[in-house]
């Protein structure tokens, strides 16, 4: 389909996410400002049916949050009182919803700034490029709160800063500021207060001009041999590398390389 389903649009709208194109990207909005863009499970359902319909046009999407802050977290004053089992099921839909951002059919770039804590660093760390202004901060309070990451923080963090910087940002609730947390892994890049968005956006804009092929391994087999051992690593890239530069835009691309018509890399 050409267009997300209008239903599924309408009903993420009052969950607190919005949609919008902007050429081809998709732009996602977190939208509960007045409660910090804190995540409750309306809030993660539509993130969850809004990246598992993407426009098809969408060759890129970014993620933002409303307001003074990116996103604070789970909502703690909808913290429901679960047994185990409830629990289990409860973690799992964030995971879903979660995945389709780190899994879906598109890179996702985040537009970081002011608090990236808690739920919202969890989300934060499902997209694929992190842009992070200089207001923005990071933390993990779960450890002093009694509670545990549930949305997959405890997979996706450590491979961003290691194990040891999560344990100790969750015994101790240290917070990184927006310098350090570059530095450590947070980001990939930082930019002045209030451009994180069209910084974003721009990049966002560059990565949907790649082939859709080449963008689809780099988000899913990429990660995957990162995780294998060294000789399935190399036979997984053979394979993927033999089917992205089979696909005819490759070839087309390749072609103009050689015929001159492709700009050739230069020092930034």
């Amino acid at each position: 389909m050409s267009h997300l389903n209008q239903p599924i649009l309408d009903r993420a709208a009052t969950q607190g996410v919005a949609l919008s194109m902007q050429g081809a990207v998709a732009v996602v909005r977190l939208c509960r400002p007045a409660k910090r863009n804190a995540l409750n499970d309306g809030l993660i359902e539509a993130l969850r049916d809004v990246f598992q319909n993407l426009p098809a046009e969408a060759g890129a999407a970014v993620i933002h949050g409303e307001g003074e802050h990116f996103c604070a977290g789970l909502d703690l004053s909808e913290l429901k009182e679960r047994d185990a089992g409830e629990g289990i099921h409860h973690s799992r839909s964030w995971h879903v919803a979660l995945n389709a951002i780190e899994q879906g059919r598109v890179p996702v770039v985040a537009a970081l700034h002011g608090a990236v804590v808690g739920g919202g660093l969890e989300l934060a760390s499902a997209s694929h490029v992190r842009v992070a202004d200089e207001s923005t901060f990071y933390a993990l309070p779960e450890g002093t709160r009694g509670i545990f990451v549930g949305g997959g923080g405890s997979v996706r963090v450590p491979k961003l800063i290691g194990a040891a910087r999560m344990t100790d940002m969750m015994l101790t609730g240290r917070v990184y500021n927006a310098v350090d947390g570059e530095r450590v892994g947070f980001a990939q890049y930082l930019v002045p207060t209030g451009t994180a968005l069209a910084k974003a956006i721009e990049l966002a804009t560059r990565i949907a001009t790649n082939a859709p092929l080449t963008n689809f391994a780099l988000m899913h087999a990429l990660p995957r041999i990162a995780e294998q051992p060294a000789d399935h690593g190399f036979f997984t890239e053979a394979l993927i590398s033999s089917i992205a530069q089979s696909a005819p835009e490759a070839k087309a691309r390749v072609r103009a390389f050689l015929e001159g018509k492709a700009a050739k890399v230069q020092k930034s």
